[in-house]
């Protein structure tokens, strides 16, 4: 084994492996924080983790003359099938009022005691990202999974809690509490505990799930079920489409701007995360070219004495194992420092997001370190066989 480290040792290209070290650690930095960036920056719309940004809440606009004839600016079947037929389309869901009286009311002990009106609104369980277990009612069931505005919350505290002397409460502290929930209707009463499981940004309304909304409806409602929606949720395949923006002009329908926007740049951003990461790919499937070149080049200068070696009873498992291990060794070494690298950048970029979002709960790199093992393994597997497979072919010389 000695003497094989020696010949490896006498033809080795210092400034081939300095090149194929700098350019793979490049690539695998580039992959990695492509995977890590596009992670925390999903971490920024954790409070609407459950509602996709390819959501689009739409609704017919409200005009001086729709309100003076008392005319219902509903969606009918046929806005609904014709709204399906767009390319841009992937999904539509309706959103289900409730149609019975709803009142709530908060109870923090030494603190404060509130109550108020309300109303419910559900759409379809697959446009609500929350586990089933979360978002889930049995009929006969007194606990109702609540998905509240953050607006609601602001005003609350900022607003009403300020002006009346009463505590402010953040999101976890009324997410433990319990929202007493009192429906009327259909000449019966029923109460509830409510259990708020999420906070958006992106919704103006108050959400349960729809097993819920149906039952409740036909529970405390007598007209079931006749009314047509008034808004619609869509699933988008490209938020960024000004097709959508031309179709909602062209019939009078309209959506939130600022979140169509957001939605617009979060693709953008996931565009552009794409890009740099195949731009990462390609760095390093070149630079794993250069590896591959300089070996091969190594034991092509060393194939008389490698054959000598087979000759007198080495194996080609031996003699493959110096340049297997300088290989795999290379591309850890690449991985250890690309890991530190994307480290010390997200360090940096995470310092600018918290100056913006104070409450910001990054997530772990767990998922960079998996992408980089599982090239590290890809890697190396190809490096180990193609070497093995090259001395094998100066072994099979020998005979």
């Amino acid at each position: 084994m000695k003497l094989v480290w020696k010949l490896l040792r006498q033809h080795i290209s210092i400034p081939q492996f300095v090149g194929f070290f700098f350019a793979n650690l490049v690539g695998v930095v580039i992959i990695l924080l492509g995977v890590q960036f596009y992670h925390d920056f999903q971490a920024l719309d954790s409070e609407d983790s459950f509602m996709k940004a390819s959501y689009l809440i739409v609704n017919k606009k409200i005009s001086a003359f729709s309100t003076l004839t008392g005319a219902q600016q509903t969606f009918s079947d046929s806005d609904v099938a014709n709204l399906q037929k767009e390319d841009f389309v992937e999904r539509i869901g309706a959103f289900t009022p409730s149609s019975y009286n709803v009142r709530a009311r908060f109870d923090v002990q030494g603190l404060a005691n509130f109550s108020t009106e309300m109303f419910f609104e559900s759409v379809p369980d697959e446009f609500v990202d929350v586990s089933s277990d979360a978002w889930n009612y049995q009929e006969g069931s007194t606990q109702i999974p609540i998905i509240l505005p953050k607006n609601y919350l602001d005003l609350y505290n900022f607003g009403y809690a300020q002006g009346k002397g009463l505590p402010k409460l953040s999101e976890g502290i009324l997410g433990a509490m319990k929202l007493q929930v009192q429906i009327a209707g259909n000449g019966e009463v029923g109460n509830f505990d409510g259990r708020i499981v999420g906070f958006s940004s992106r919704l103006n309304t108050i959400l349960v799930p729809e097993k819920f909304m149906h039952w409740a409806n036909q529970q405390y409602a007598s007209n079931e079920n006749t009314k047509e929606p008034t808004r619609l949720i869509i699933e988008v395949n490209n938020p960024a489409d000004e097709r959508i923006t031309t179709y909602l002009q062209d019939h009078d329908y309209e959506t939130d701007k600022e979140k169509l926007d957001a939605s617009k740049t979060t693709f953008i951003l996931r565009v552009i995360v794409s890009i740099v990461m195949v731009v990462g790919i390609v760095i390093s499937i070149l630079s794993f070219y250069i590896l591959m070149l300089s070996v091969f080049l190594l034991v092509q200068k060393n194939s008389t004495k490698l054959e000598n070696l087979l000759l007198i009873g080495y194996s080609p498992a031996k003699v493959s194992f110096p340049y297997q291990a300088l290989t795999v060794g290379l591309n850890v070494l690449v991985l250890i420092l690309a890991v530190v690298i994307m480290c010390v950048v997200r360090n940096y970029y995470l310092g600018m997001f918290e100056n913006f979002f104070p409450d910001l709960q990054a997530p772990g790199i767990m998922s960079a370190l998996c992408v980089g093992l599982v090239l590290l393994l890809i890697v190396s597997i190809f490096n180990i066989i193609a070497v093995h497979r090259k001395v094998m072919s100066i072994w099979k010389r020998k005979d």
